[in-house]
């Protein structure tokens, strides 16, 4: 990541990472705890990796990576994940998906992908997928330049994604 780009994200999602200082800790600078996020996001570094490399308590780590990527979507949400709502909207997405691909009529390319979980409690067979392997589904549509128009995530592993599409 370019430090530019690094800067303008710390800038954006700075004040809402930000905590006090207490009488028993310093805390942690919102610079560290993006640093980490995006460690973590990038190279799949674990937490005891990051603990050794960043001097921070595993425990800390596995609170602020999960707050800094929920500030993260709430900064950009409004901006980067935008669904059309217009006909001409719609249209102007089918005339790239035909320019850029030759797909005439093609409104969007929607798929889903499992992510492998462990069995939580009392579930039964519903995250378990015809994969074998126990998943909650993260399903997509993006444009014919690659940007997400919606997100849905969390069905359960044992449903299609015309399931999950119907019951988003």
């Amino acid at each position: 990541m370019e430090p530019a780009m690094f800067d303008e994200l710390l800038q954006r999602i700075g004040p809402r990472i930000q905590k006090k200082d207490t009488g028993w800790r310093k805390a942690l600078e919102p610079g560290v705890k993006l640093d980490i996020t995006i460690r973590h996001l990038a190279l799949g570094d674990k937490y005891p990796s990051l603990m050794y490399n960043f001097r921070v308590a595993k425990n800390t780590i596995a609170c602020l990576i999960p707050e800094v990527c929920r500030a993260i979507c709430e900064e950009f949400q409004d901006e980067v994940i935008k669904c059309p709502t217009t006909p001409d909207e719609w249209s102007l997405i089918a005339d790239e998906f035909k320019n850029r691909w030759n797909i005439p009529h093609a409104c969007d390319a929607l798929d889903g992908k499992h992510v492998a979980i462990r069995c939580p409690p009392n579930s039964g067979s519903l995250y378990h997928n015809y994969k074998h392997f126990f998943s909650v589904v993260l399903l997509a549509m993006a444009d014919a330049d690659y940007k997400f128009l919606w997100i849905d995530c969390g069905g359960f592993g044992s449903m299609s994604d015309a399931q999950i599409f119907n019951e988003s």
